[in-house]
């Protein structure tokens, strides 16, 4: 009881997001967190990676999942274990309450490299690129989203359905802001919806 005490702490520690902004989320957040940049891309970077045992991740099967999403290059150091270390502490305000079945983090890393933060196990994912690909080329592919500076590591939110909704870069973020961010795109109303499969008839009307 204690745990979902601290959660709504947290939210109603923050008016703006108490009332659940919708649409608004991107704006109150980059007002509120210096270390937030809005994206809203409909899509993110082809990333293709492996579990241990070499089963593929597939992203599609998360479709209903909020993605916190990180990479942990092998000569990153000291910047990314401590974004690590703030990640981890989001998971542990995620998992307290009913979003912990919504949210799912990810950490790419390269086969050789370690991590050294304690994980809930239940919802992150440890990952390797797959193939010839390493951990700092599709770490570049995603920070080419990014309009600001690419030297520091940076946190990807993917919303519902693939859409690429912002990054946290660094680890100056308060870790509360990114709760509450994840917080308002689950309850996000303006969501988006999934791609729906044209029948004939759409087809069809759409050459005329």
């Amino acid at each position: 009881m204690k745990r979902f005490l601290g959660l709504a702490v947290l939210l109603s520690a923050h008016p703006a997001f108490a009332h659940h902004p919708g649409e608004r989320i991107d704006e109150v957040m980059t007002e509120k967190e210096p270390a937030f940049e809005v994206t809203d891309r409909p899509s993110m970077p082809e990333l293709n990676l492996e579990e241990p045992g070499g089963n593929v991740l597939h992203f599609d099967d998360l479709s209903d999942q909020v993605i916190v999403l990180s990479f942990v290059p092998t000569d990153c150091g000291g910047p990314c274990a401590e974004q690590q270390a703030d990640l981890a502490g989001v998971q542990g305000q995620v998992n307290v309450s009913p979003m912990k079945e919504m949210v799912t983090f990810v950490t790419v890393h390269d086969s050789d490299s370690s991590i050294e933060v304690t994980w809930d196990e239940a919802n992150w994912k440890l990952v390797i690129p797959s193939g010839e690909e390493t951990t700092a080329a599709a770490a570049d592919r995603f920070a080419a989203l990014s309009s600001q500076g690419q030297d520091m590591p940076m946190v990807h939110v993917i919303d519902r359905n693939g859409r690429h909704a912002g990054i946290f870069h660094g680890a100056d973020f308060q870790r509360a802001n990114v709760t509450l961010y994840i917080n308002q795109l689950i309850n996000n109303a303006y969501a988006p919806k999934p791609p729906t499969e044209k029948g004939w008839w759409e087809r069809l009307t759409g050459w005329l």
